[in-house]
Protein backbone atom coordinates (compact mmCIF):
# COMPACT_ATOMS: atom_id res chain seq x y z
CA UNK A 1 0.00 0.00 0.00
CA UNK A 2 1.23 3.48 -0.93
CA UNK A 3 1.95 5.93 1.89
CA UNK A 4 0.69 9.49 1.86
CA UNK A 5 4.25 10.70 1.26
CA UNK A 6 4.69 8.36 -1.72
CA UNK A 7 1.38 9.53 -3.16
CA UNK A 8 2.38 13.18 -2.70
CA UNK A 9 5.73 12.55 -4.39
CA UNK A 10 4.01 10.84 -7.33
CA UNK A 11 1.58 13.74 -7.73
CA UNK A 12 4.37 16.34 -7.57
CA UNK A 13 6.54 14.48 -10.05
CA UNK A 14 3.59 14.18 -12.41
CA UNK A 15 2.78 17.89 -12.29
CA UNK A 16 6.39 18.91 -12.77
CA UNK A 17 6.24 17.28 -16.16
CA UNK A 18 3.07 19.19 -16.94
CA UNK A 19 0.87 16.14 -16.49
CA UNK A 20 -1.27 16.56 -13.39
CA UNK A 21 -2.85 13.64 -11.60
CA UNK A 22 -6.35 13.42 -10.20
CA UNK A 23 -7.22 12.27 -6.67
CA UNK A 24 -6.71 8.65 -7.67
CA UNK A 25 -3.19 9.31 -8.91
CA UNK A 26 -4.19 8.87 -12.55
CA UNK A 27 -2.87 11.35 -15.07
CA UNK A 28 -5.70 13.68 -15.98
CA UNK A 29 -4.35 15.53 -19.00
CA UNK A 30 -1.94 18.35 -19.49
CA UNK A 31 -1.92 21.84 -18.09
CA UNK A 32 -1.95 24.91 -20.28
CA UNK A 33 1.40 26.73 -20.25
CA UNK A 34 -0.29 29.60 -18.39
CA UNK A 35 -1.04 27.28 -15.48
CA UNK A 36 2.47 25.81 -15.58
CA UNK A 37 3.97 29.32 -15.37
CA UNK A 38 1.30 30.60 -12.95
CA UNK A 39 0.32 33.45 -15.25
CA UNK A 40 -1.92 35.87 -13.36
CA UNK A 41 -5.60 35.08 -13.96
CA UNK A 42 -6.58 38.78 -14.07
CA UNK A 43 -4.70 39.41 -17.29
CA UNK A 44 -7.22 40.00 -20.09
CA UNK A 45 -8.50 36.80 -21.75
CA UNK A 46 -7.25 38.17 -25.05
CA UNK A 47 -3.66 37.68 -23.78
CA UNK A 48 -4.26 33.93 -23.63
CA UNK A 49 -6.03 33.92 -27.01
CA UNK A 50 -3.14 35.76 -28.65
CA UNK A 51 -0.66 33.36 -27.06
CA UNK A 52 -2.65 30.31 -28.16
CA UNK A 53 -2.82 31.69 -31.71
CA UNK A 54 0.98 32.09 -31.82
CA UNK A 55 1.10 35.87 -31.37
CA UNK A 56 3.50 36.08 -28.45
CA UNK A 57 4.68 39.63 -29.12
CA UNK A 58 1.11 40.91 -29.16
CA UNK A 59 0.23 38.94 -26.01
CA UNK A 60 3.24 40.46 -24.26
CA UNK A 61 2.30 43.97 -25.38
CA UNK A 62 -1.29 43.59 -24.20
CA UNK A 63 -0.24 42.21 -20.79
CA UNK A 64 2.07 45.14 -20.08
CA UNK A 65 -0.45 47.64 -21.43
CA UNK A 66 -2.89 46.14 -18.93
CA UNK A 67 -0.37 46.66 -16.10
CA UNK A 68 0.01 50.28 -17.16
CA UNK A 69 -3.78 50.74 -17.05
CA UNK A 70 -3.95 49.14 -13.58
CA UNK A 71 -1.23 51.50 -12.31
CA UNK A 72 -3.05 54.49 -13.83
CA UNK A 73 -6.30 53.43 -12.16
CA UNK A 74 -4.70 52.84 -8.76
CA UNK A 75 -2.72 56.08 -8.83
CA UNK A 76 -5.30 58.34 -10.44
CA UNK A 77 -2.61 59.56 -12.84
CA UNK A 78 -2.94 59.87 -16.61
CA UNK A 79 0.76 59.81 -17.48
CA UNK A 80 1.95 56.68 -19.19
CA UNK A 81 5.05 54.61 -19.75
CA UNK A 82 8.26 55.23 -17.87
CA UNK A 83 7.10 58.65 -16.66
CA UNK A 84 4.08 57.07 -14.95
CA UNK A 85 6.08 54.32 -13.24
CA UNK A 86 8.84 56.62 -12.01
CA UNK A 87 6.25 59.05 -10.63
CA UNK A 88 3.91 56.69 -8.81
CA UNK A 89 6.54 54.39 -7.28
CA UNK A 90 8.92 57.17 -6.14
CA UNK A 91 10.36 56.18 -2.77
CA UNK A 92 10.31 59.75 -1.43
CA UNK A 93 6.77 60.69 -2.51
CA UNK A 94 5.07 57.45 -3.54
CA UNK A 95 1.58 57.57 -4.90
CA UNK A 96 1.49 53.78 -4.75
CA UNK A 97 3.24 52.41 -1.66
CA UNK A 98 4.26 48.78 -1.90
CA UNK A 99 5.01 48.66 1.82
CA UNK A 100 5.20 50.99 4.83
CA UNK A 101 8.66 52.36 3.87
CA UNK A 102 9.55 52.09 7.56
CA UNK A 103 13.17 51.04 7.08
CA UNK A 104 15.96 50.94 4.52
CA UNK A 105 14.99 47.49 3.29
CA UNK A 106 11.41 48.55 2.56
CA UNK A 107 12.61 51.76 0.92
CA UNK A 108 14.98 49.72 -1.25
CA UNK A 109 12.14 47.40 -2.20
CA UNK A 110 10.00 50.38 -3.25
CA UNK A 111 12.86 51.75 -5.34
CA UNK A 112 13.64 48.36 -6.86
CA UNK A 113 10.07 47.82 -7.96
CA UNK A 114 9.97 51.37 -9.27
CA UNK A 115 12.73 50.41 -11.66
CA UNK A 116 11.20 47.00 -12.44
CA UNK A 117 7.86 48.57 -13.41
CA UNK A 118 9.65 51.26 -15.39
CA UNK A 119 12.01 48.77 -17.00
CA UNK A 120 9.13 46.52 -17.98
CA UNK A 121 7.52 49.39 -19.87
CA UNK A 122 10.74 50.45 -21.58
CA UNK A 123 12.35 47.08 -22.21
CA UNK A 124 9.40 44.75 -22.76
CA UNK A 125 6.24 46.67 -23.62
CA UNK A 126 7.71 49.39 -25.83
CA UNK A 127 9.60 47.10 -28.21
CA UNK A 128 6.50 44.91 -28.54
CA UNK A 129 4.45 47.99 -29.38
CA UNK A 130 6.83 49.79 -31.70
CA UNK A 131 8.68 47.15 -33.68
CA UNK A 132 7.27 45.36 -36.70
CA UNK A 133 9.31 42.17 -36.44
CA UNK A 134 9.48 40.63 -32.98
CA UNK A 135 9.81 37.08 -31.83
CA UNK A 136 6.63 35.16 -31.16
CA UNK A 137 8.66 32.50 -29.34
CA UNK A 138 6.26 31.00 -26.78
CA UNK A 139 8.96 30.59 -24.11
CA UNK A 140 9.96 34.25 -24.36
CA UNK A 141 6.31 35.26 -24.17
CA UNK A 142 5.75 33.04 -21.13
CA UNK A 143 8.79 34.58 -19.43
CA UNK A 144 7.34 38.03 -20.06
CA UNK A 145 3.91 36.99 -18.79
CA UNK A 146 5.43 35.46 -15.66
CA UNK A 147 7.20 38.78 -15.00
CA UNK A 148 3.96 40.69 -15.61
CA UNK A 149 2.29 38.34 -13.13
CA UNK A 150 4.97 39.06 -10.54
CA UNK A 151 4.33 42.80 -10.88
CA UNK A 152 0.56 42.38 -10.60
CA UNK A 153 0.89 40.14 -7.55
CA UNK A 154 3.21 42.65 -5.88
CA UNK A 155 0.59 45.35 -6.34
CA UNK A 156 -2.01 43.04 -4.81
CA UNK A 157 0.18 42.18 -1.80
CA UNK A 158 0.55 45.87 -1.08
CA UNK A 159 -3.22 46.13 -0.64
CA UNK A 160 -3.89 47.85 -3.95
CA UNK A 161 -6.58 46.17 -6.05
Amino acid sequence: METALEFFERVVRGTRKGTPMNESGVQSGTLHPFELRNVHPNLPQKVRKLFDDGHGAEATFLAFKYIEKVVQRLSGKTENGQKLMMLVFDRNKPIIRLNSLANQSEQDEQEGYRFMFSGAVIGIRNPAGHEVILSDDPDVCLDHLAFASLLLRRLERSGHK
